[in-house]
């Protein structure tokens, strides 16, 4: 905890408080996340509606964002990153407040698609924390805001079971929806001007402007090498609960608590990761994500043999561990293969290739596991993490011959 408070006080008191936001809004749109089925099946007239809302009611939010980030990245590079944050954020409060009051699947499922499109909060934040902090340290940087965004998505299911216990499924929403409105009015009131705008007076107005782009780059290969990660991780979205009560037989509270696992290791690993990389060539980077892609392959095809509960809780810690190298240190990268004037298009962009994976991974795991069966699951996600692999190393021998530092991994 003090380490944490260190690294955010270095950053200084904007970050800080961009920490806390991602925090708190994060958890307050994850206070409904695992109890949607409750709510679909409850209004569902039959198995089929469902089985679709089921799914939709996951998918519908992811498709809105990665068919509308990349515009307001845009928007956020022309009329600034800053204001687009207290949008997504009033957006968010205003589609929770919606969401409350719908009584049928449809009208949720269109009103969870219009909640994506009208969201965008993690680009943006993103973009601005980069221009905030002078674009120094950008791994441990977005390292830290993806651990606001874990962290606060556990605290955030674990507040909406409480509330879920005592009052009826809308008062969730409800809670939610006031939360994002206090983050906008907070956004709005508290974070300053970024550079290159009129009333800010930080230190961050010196370096945004001069920030260049790193050499030998491919922001192409980057994103798909993130997609690929993604679809990986996210086969096992809705069958893992299925797979761990034909596989182990267990109890509800052993599958949460070996799904947050993942989370866990995620969270733990990921400031460690950014560590390690800081002020570290691309090459040397890119070269360790073939290890890290290799180990997921190892971890994820050793998880889906051992029948050792014990065991498999361990390595799906292990796979967190392993992914909190991947996502905010490859952001970090495409961040700084891209123009200062750009990291909010670029950002909005890599946000919707990421939740375009997204899709196709929960999409791939159920199509795969209804067809083939549960033994499937874990072998599709080892062969992605396989093509992964030869991804990463084709960027990294790409990256060698323009090492400015000549570190090899």
């Amino acid at each position: 905890m003090t380490s944490a408070v260190a690294v955010l006080r270095g950053f200084g008191p904007v970050f800080a408080l961009l920490f806390g936001l991602q925090f708190i809004s994060m958890g307050a749109m994850e206070m409904s996340g695992p109890f949607w089925p409750i709510q679909i099946k409850a209004l569902s007239t039959s198995g089929t509606i469902f089985g679709l809302a089921g799914i939709g009611v996951y998918v519908c939010p992811m498709l809105g964002v990665s068919l509308t980030s990349a515009f307001w990245g845009r928007m956020g590079d022309r009329y600034g990153n800053r204001l687009m944050m207290v949008r997504a954020l009033a957006g968010l409060a205003v589609t929770q407040l919606l969401v409350a009051f719908a009584n049928d699947v449809w009208t949720i499922l269109a009103l969870r698609f219009l909640q994506g499109a009208c969201a965008g909060y993690i680009a943006p934040s993103q973009a601005y924390s980069v221009q905030v902090t002078g674009g120094r340290d950008r791994a441990r940087l977005f390292a830290w805001l993806q651990v606001a965004t874990n962290v606060g998505s556990l605290g955030g299911a674990f507040l909406g079971g409480l509330i879920l216990d005592a009052l009826p499924f809308a008062a969730v929403n409800l809670t939610a929806g006031v939360i994002c409105a206090l983050c906008a009015i907070v956004a709005w009131g508290s974070l300053p001007v970024p550079p290159g705008g009129a009333g800010f007076k930080g230190p961050a107005k010196r370096s945004t402007a001069g920030l260049a782009p790193s050499a030998g780059l491919s922001v192409p290969g980057l994103l798909a090498l993130m997609g690929i990660l993604l679809t990986s991780r996210m086969v096992l979205q809705v069958p893992f609960s299925l797979f761990m009560s034909e596989v182990y037989s267990a109890h509800h509270w052993i599958t949460g608590l070996s799904y947050g696992l993942m989370a866990l290791g995620f969270v733990v690993t990921a400031p460690l990761w950014a560590r390690l990389f800081e002020d570290r060539a691309p090459s040397f980077v890119l070269g360790w994500s073939v290890l890290i892609a290799a180990g997921c392959l190892a971890v994820t095809g050793f998880a889906g043999s051992t029948r050792a509960i014990g065991l498999f809780a361990a390595l799906y810690f292990a796979w967190g561990a392993l992914l909190g190298g991947t996502t905010p240190v490859l952001l970090s990268l495409v961040s700084a293969a891209t123009q200062s004037d750009r990291q909010g298009s670029v950002l909005g962009l890599a946000q919707s290739c990421q939740q375009i994976a997204s899709v196709v991974g929960i999409i791939a795991g159920v199509v795969a596991t209804q067809r083939y069966g549960l033994e499937i699951a874990f072998p599709l996600v080892a062969s992605l993490y396989g093509l992964s692999f030869l991804v990463a190393l084709g960027l990294w021998l790409k990256s060698r011959p323009s090492s400015d530092k000549g570190e090899l991994s």
